[in-house]
């Protein structure tokens, strides 16, 4: 490694009488023989390195001090499940942290500037900013900024200028090094991250978008600091350029470079609509490792940090298979042990013409999942190679050592159109392959007495339903208050959950439960429902809180009766005739008719309505209130991430 740096830092290793170790860099020949000018310009670059192999042990000890108070938080602090007194009467520890919790909300819940960031809450982009903003600052920190103009051995007339750019360059590619690691973590899907805080592997999927902007980041000025150096500034020139070009070291590096221009380039969203996600996603695997291998080659001082890099991929996939075996590798009828698909009944809704969902029931002997996990599902008859996310719709039972998965599929492009085009042709089943469950259990900190609203479009159903379908089968709460609303395009769309929306009709009554539904694209002049007089509308304040709901018409709609669910039919109530539930009244008439306990707020459906839902239960949060014992105002949010993918 020391030849690499000979040229460029002119050190005599035949005259020195010894060779100093520095970790991650080459060995610095001791005692300087050079000009004193080189000379102090090469401690200048040993001491940049140091200190920020240094830094970089700082910022992992930062990250793993903070993943390990949250697993003892997580281990130790997590509330209770338990019927807890009110607010007023509680701990004050209790109502601290509840009340911190809903200051959160209030103000790091809605989303962030669209434009820039997506649809992420401000949380997410907070804690990018304090990531990129501890980069910054080790950055600079500890660089002796001076320029050493030195003559060039042999060379009358001919100087080098070396600058403080070259170890500033070398500080911030050992950054990008050092943060390879905590973007593989990122983008695991058995994430090390996940079992430490709870938080299902998609939260981290914006995270782990930004970090590798920044690594590209770190990576073209550690690269453009180093032409400008060799290229420019080191004398005499072109000998000196093309000496350098020409170094294995430095050809890996401009592989490494190419490698993570295409990394960049394929994975905004442009890139990703001309690819399609699929491509995306199997070229970011390939790309990524040899990516990785590229910077080995191009300084393997550093691979401290490439191999956990590499581990932790091959581990994330290793599981993945782990987890497929364990779904389907049985005995059959013989007692030979052998991997057997999966055949899912499809029950189609619609014309051949005009198909554009189905069902798909299944059983599989298996461990049941948690409420709101999600399974991969590789359809054999379209592709091997591909898998997607889908949330069963069903709560996970186990009936003689089978769970049934129920799933909602809608047409889309790849995957799904090849299987809704088979279904079309008559196809009444499909061969399966599971991966899962994935994600957290959405109903484990649900309090018995928190009120439930339940917001779902279209498809995003299967998201929601599993919560009520949970809660049905549990002792009913007399305190708490639930509602479910749903978005369909047209009325004939609840036959897609028929089975399970005649259960919570019948439990409507015990479960203390609305269910409102309504019809985006159907009209009817004769609608007997309207959405001013459906809902209160009253803003959500304080003195509303002991208010009854005189002015709501949707008592007819929660009569606790067998009935069939009414349908609002909203599709010729504008010019387009294709309008929307409108949250920012449903949800605050929902709170105003809350008289006490916290509620949770479930929503998955289009990115739309997360954004509005965030922002709405955002507005209804106060943790000043919270702290003062009304725990009414406690409003927290569940919603589906699948938007992310």
């Amino acid at each position: 490694m020391s030849s690499k740096l000979d040229a460029r830092h002119i050190q005599n290793l035949s005259a020195a009488a010894t060779l100093e170790l520095h970790w991650g860099y080459a060995e610095r020949a001791l005692p300087c023989t050079n000009n004193a000018g080189s000379c102090a310009y090469l401690d200048a670059v040993y001491s940049a390195h140091d200190l920020g192999m240094m830094y970089t042990g700082i910022i992992w000890s930062t990250i793993s001090g903070v993943l390990l108070i949250w697993a003892f938080l997580r281990r130790f602090g997590h509330p209770t499940t338990s019927p807890a007194p009110a607010l007023s009467r509680s701990s004050g520890i209790e109502r601290g942290r509840r009340a911190f919790a809903a200051f959160i909300r209030q103000y790091c819940l809605p989303d962030a500037p669209r434009m820039i960031f997506g649809r992420t809450t401000r949380l997410q982009v907070l804690v990018l900013a304090a990531l990129a903003g501890y980069l910054l600052i080790f950055s600079f920190v500890g660089i002796v900024y001076n320029t050493w103009v030195t003559p060039v051995s042999g060379m009358d007339g001919v100087y080098n200028t070396r600058s403080s750019i070259g170890p500033w360059g070398d500080r911030i590619g050992v950054f990008a090094y050092a943060l390879l690691p905590l973007s593989i973590m990122l983008s695991s899907r058995e994430s090390l991250l996940s079992m430490i805080t709870g938080l299902p592997y998609q939260s981290f999927n914006f995270l782990h978008r930004w970090l590798g902007y920044i690594i590209f980041v770190q990576s073209s000025l550690h690269t453009i600091m180093w032409c400008i150096v060799e290229l420019r500034l080191y004398q005499p020139q072109p000998s000196v350029g093309v000496e350098f070009i020409t170094q294995t070291y430095i050809v890996w590096g401009i592989v490494a470079m190419i490698l993570l221009i295409l990394l960049f380039a394929l994975s905004t969203p442009w890139g990703i609509r001309m690819t399609g996600y699929e491509t995306f996603r199997k070229a970011h695997y390939v790309l990524a490792m040899v990516f990785i291998g590229a910077c080995w080659g191009h300084w393997e001082q550093l691979k401290c940090f490439l191999l956990p890099s590499l581990i932790f991929w091959f581990l994330d996939r290793a599981a993945r298979l782990f987890r497929t075996a364990l779904l389907h590798y049985k005995p059959d009828e013989a007692g030979t042990l052998g991997f057997k698909t999966v055949d899912a009944t499809i029950t189609r809704y619609g014309d051949a013409e005009n198909l554009d969902v189905i069902r798909l029931d299944m059983d599989n002997i298996q461990e049941p999942w948690a409420t709101g996990q999600h399974y991969y599902l590789c359809f054999t008859q379209g592709s091997i190679w591909q898998s997607h996310p889908f949330t069963p719709l069903n709560a996970p039972v186990v009936v003689k050592g089978k769970v049934k998965h129920s799933y909602i599929l809608r047409a889309k492009k790849g995957e799904t159109r090849k299987i809704i085009d088979l279904a079309a042709t008559g196809v009444s089943s499909t061969p399966i392959i599971l991966t899962g469950a994935y994600g957290e259990n959405i109903t484990e900190s649900l309090r018995p007495d928190a009120n439930i609203i339940c917001i779902a479009g279209g498809t995003g159903i299967t998201y929601v339903l599993p919560v009520l379908l949970e809660l049905a089968q549990q002792s009913p709460s007399p305190d708490r208050k639930m509602e479910l609303i749903w978005a369909i395009r047209h009325t004939s769309n609840k036959e897609w959950i028929s089975e399970e929306l005649g259960i919570l009709q019948r439990a409507q009554k015990a479960l203390n439960l609305k269910i409102r539904i309504f019809a985006t694209r159907d009209s009817s002049e004769d609608s007997p429902y309207d959405t001013k007089e459906a809902v209160n509308i009253s803003v959500f304040n304080e003195k509303d809180a002991g208010q009854d709901s005189q002015n709501s018409s949707s008592e007819s709609q929660s009569c606790g009766c067998e009935n069939e669910a009414p349908v609002e039919k909203l599709g010729g109530k504008s010019e387009k005739g294709n309008s929307h539930p409108d949250l920012h009244k449903l949800i605050p008439g929902f709170l105003n008719e809350v008289v006490r306990g916290p509620t949770t707020v479930f929503v998955s459906g289009p990115g739309g309505m997360i954004s509005d839902a965030r922002g709405i239960v955002a507005s209804c949060s106060s943790g000043s209130k919270v702290w003062g014992g009304q725990d009414r105002f406690d409003v927290s949010l569940v919603c589906d991430d699948r938007l992310e993918w």
